[in-house]
C-alpha cells in the first residue's frame, strides 16, 4: 500500500511506518478490514461486529497516514500512542495492527481461541502493538490523558489518540477525565467519538441521552470538531486541524453508521454483540467484495 509497510514487515527496526498511503488505497484497505472483521469474528462464533464496523474509516486514517509507528518495535518510546477505549472493537484494531505488519495476517482467525494473543477485548501484555488492556468502558480517556502528561513530563513529541464510543460517554469517569484533560491544558491528546447513534441495549436517544452532545464537550473545554466518520479526507483533515489546537485538547465526533458496509448489520443493534452465522458471513463477505 503506496510504500507503507506490509504484513511481512521486512523493513529495519529503526524506520517509522511509511504514511504515503493514498485516499483510494486506504479506502480498499478498508474494505478489506471489514472483511477482515466479518471473517474473524463469524469464524469465532461471538464478538462484536456493529462497533468494529462503525469505526473502520478512524482507524485506517490513524494507522495508514497520522500515527508515527514502527510495527518492528512496538514500544518505540516515541511512538504514538492509540488508546482503544472501546475495547470490544477488538477485531478491528487487530485486523489493522495485522495489516500494519505487528503479526501475522493468519493469526487473525485465531480470535477468541485459548491461549491466542487476540482475546476478545485487548491485552496489552499479550498482543504487539497494544497500548491499553480493555474490559470495563469509560476508562480510555483517563489513560490516555496519563500517557499525554507522561510525554509532556519527559519532553517526548508523541501524540496520543484514543477512540471512544458514544454509548461509552454514558460513563461518569469519561467526564471526569474530558475535565481533567482541559484543566491541565493538555493538547497532546485527540479524542475521537465514534457517534453510531447505538449502543447495546438499543438507540442511545432511548438508553441515555447525550444531546447536546457537542455542547457537552465546548463546555467542558475542548474544541470539537465534526466529521463524517465514513470519509477518510474529512477524517485525515480533522486530525490535522487537531494537531494544530494549542492550549486545549480537541475531540473528533466522528458519525457514523453502526455495522456499516453489511447491509443487515447497518443501525441493526442485534449485532452489537452477535456473531454472523455461516450463511450471514457469506452474504456480508459478497457484499463486501
Amino acid at each position: 500500500m503506496g510504500g507503507s509497510k506490509s504484513t511481512s514487515a521486512t523493513s529495519a527496526e529503526a524506520e517509522v511506518f511509511s504514511l504515503s498511503a493514498s485516499v483510494a488505497e486506504m479506502e480498499a484497505m478498508a474494505k478489506k478490514l471489514r472483511r477482515h472483521i466479518v471473517t474473524m469474528v463469524g469464524k469465532a462464533g461471538s464478538g462484536h461486529p456493529g462497533g468494529s464496523l462503525s469505526a473502520v474509516e478512524i482507524v485506517t486514517a490513524l494507522y495508514f497516514k497520522i500515527l508515527r509507528h514502527k510495527p518492528l518495535d512496538p514500544q518505540w518510546e516515541d511512538r504514538d500512542r492509540f488508546i482503544l477505549s472501546k475495547g470490544h472493537a477488538a477485531p478491528l484494531l487487530y485486523a489493522t495492527l495485522a495489516e500494519c505488519g505487528y503479526f501475522p495476517v493468519k493469526e487473525l482467525l485465531t480470535l477468541r481461541q485459548m491461549d491466542s494473543r487476540l482475546q476478545g477485548h485487548t491485552d496489552r501484555t499479550i498482543t504487539p502493538g497494544v497500548e491499553m488492556s480493555s474490559g470495563s468502558l469509560g476508562q480510555g480517556l483517563s489513560f490516555a490523558l496519563g500517557a499525554a502528561l507522561a510525554g509532556r513530563v519527559d519532553g517526548r513529541g508523541y501524540r496520543v489518540y484514543a477512540l471512544l464510543g458514544d454509548g461509552e460517554c454514558n460513563e461518569g469517569q469519561v467526564w471526569e477525565a474530558a475535565m481533567a484533560t482541559a484543566h491541565y491544558n493538555v493538547d497532546n491528546l485527540t479524542a475521537v467519538v465514534d457517534n453510531n447513534g447505538q449502543q447495546i441495549d438499543g438507540w442511545n436517544c432511548d438508553v441515555m441521552n447525550l444531546d447536546p452532545f457537542v455542547g457537552k464537550w465546548q463546555a467542558f473545554g475542548w474544541k470539537v470538531i465534526e466529521v463524517d466518520g465514513h470519509s477518510i479526507s474529512q477524517l485525515i483533515d480533522a486530525f490535522k486541524e487537531a494537531q494544530k489546537v494549542k492550549g486545549q485538547p480537541a475531540v473528533i465526533i466522528a458519525h457514523t453508521v453502526k455495522g456499516k458496509g453489511v447491509s443487515f448489520m447497518e443501525n441493526n443493534p442485534d449485532f452489537h454483540g452477535k456473531a454472523p452465522n455461516a450463511i450471514e458471513m457469506e452474504l456480508a463477505l459478497k457484499e463486501l467484495e
